[in-house]
């Protein structure tokens, strides 16, 4: 399931003959430009009562969501910026039909890969669905691992400058001379914030973090406005454990009862329960098997199938997501080997296979670790150890006294 860094930002369309005579120069619009936007503050959605289940890809959230709706009267809205995608069902591991079928499911197959999703628009779609849900008597239950999405909805978004198409082209022109890590470089000394948080090939996002100090003179993480949040008091004791780094060490949850009161109180009426591996060798061997499972189910014809749109490239957010990207690349190389190298032996592919394997198992590593580093700078999570033996029960504890007491 998802990536954290999958941030994708949302288009509009401006036109600005001064933004765009200053695009070619690459410097800042002056602070009295009528392209210049003022830092307006965030806009923090009004939201019902809700529970939230979190936690890196591959921590087993989607058993829990299920085991949840057994017990109580929830709706799921997706909190993954892969699962929005039509045909992308393989690779982001979308819950089955039978599972979707078992309990109302919300932000699935709701785009197409062509088109990009924001965290702007989820924000805006969830919350109309967390208020529906609420009216028909039901509890919103937000499962994912786009912690984007979790943030904007919690602080809420900065107002944004709109795009600039002339300052695009003029980026992506610079881009094509100088390279992407380049423009990086550039945005370090600008905007070192941002740029701490992006690949230096990241070409999607580089863009509009110098398309927005180019437009505004100031960078974008001024915008992504950070903001405090009540700290749940107590914690399940696998809080402590994981923070510190402490991977050996079991935990039992002492008072679900408890930690749900403070937890009601201290967060406005919402529960975020953050599932986090105490081991982090117990993740990495769920991703190593899943990422096989989805090979030996069909995954690179799901890919196949994708690319014969002739409408798809690579760098669309959609065929960013982890899996899928290693998988076109793969898919390349092999039709580039096939016109250089026919007859390829099946030893060659074989070994080739292999290195797929390898690169989308480390991917995802790196994205679950991306993920687990956001969860840990949201203070009011409620973290149970996903690796321990009761795992399952200590969440449905959680939710029982969060039910009973909000």
């Amino acid at each position: 399931m998802r990536n954290i860094g999958q941030a994708i930002f949302p288009e509009f369309m401006t036109t600005s003959a001064t933004s765009a005579a200053l695009a070619t120069s690459g410097a800042p619009v002056p602070p009295n430009s009528p392209a210049t936007y003022r830092l307006a503050g965030s806009n923090v959605p009004d939201l019902p009562r809700y529970l939230a289940l979190a936690g890196p890809t591959a921590s087993g959230k989607t058993a829990a969501a299920l085991a949840i709706a057994q017990r109580h009267p929830v709706e799921i809205i997706s909190v993954d910026s892969a699962l929005v995608y039509r045909g992308m069902d393989i690779g982001s591991a979308k819950p089955s039909a039978a599972e979707l079928a078992a309990v109302p499911h919300h932000l699935i197959n709701i785009r197409d890969p062509l088109q990009a999703y924001s965290a702007a628009e989820f924000v805006k779609d969830a919350s109309a669905l967390m208020h529906d849900i609420a009216a028909r008597g039901r509890l919103p239950l937000l499962v994912g691992g786009t912690m984007l999405y979790f943030k904007a909805l919690r602080d809420g978004l900065d107002d944004m400058p709109p795009a600039d198409a002339a300052i695009r082209q003029e980026i992506e022109r610079q881009a094509a001379q100088k390279g992407w890590p380049a423009l990086h470089a550039e945005l370090a000394g600008v905007d070192p914030v941002t740029a701490a948080r992006l690949a230096p090939a990241d070409s999607q996002r580089i863009s509009r973090a110098m398309e927005v100090y180019r437009l505004t003179g100031q960078p974008l993480s001024n915008f992504q406005t950070s903001k405090k949040v009540a700290t749940c008091a107590i914690n399940t004791g696998a809080r402590s454990q994981i923070d510190q780094n402490f991977p050996n060490r079991s935990t039992t949850l002492t008072s679900p009862d408890a930690l749900a009161t403070s937890v009601v109180s201290a967060s406005g009426g919402h529960l975020l329960i953050s599932l986090e591996p105490l081991d982090r060798a117990w993740l990495h061997q769920r991703i190593a098997q899943r990422f096989e499972a989805m090979l030996t189910g069909g995954f690179l014809d799901e890919v196949k199938a994708l690319r014969a749109r002739g409408d798809l490239h690579p760098d669309l957010p959609a065929m960013r997501c982890v899996g899928y990207r290693q998988a076109w690349q793969y898919l390349d190389e092999l039709a580039a080997r096939s016109l250089n190298m026919p007859g390829a032996s099946p030893t060659d592919e074989l070994r080739h296979l292999a290195e797929l394997r390898d690169k989308g198992i480390f991917a995802t590593r790196q994205l679950a670790k991306r993920q687990i580093t956001w969860l840990r700078s949201m203070p009011e999570r409620c973290v149970v150890a996903c690796d321990a033996p009761d795992a399952q029960q200590q969440v449905l504890a959680l939710v029982e006294a969060f039910c009973q007491r909000c």
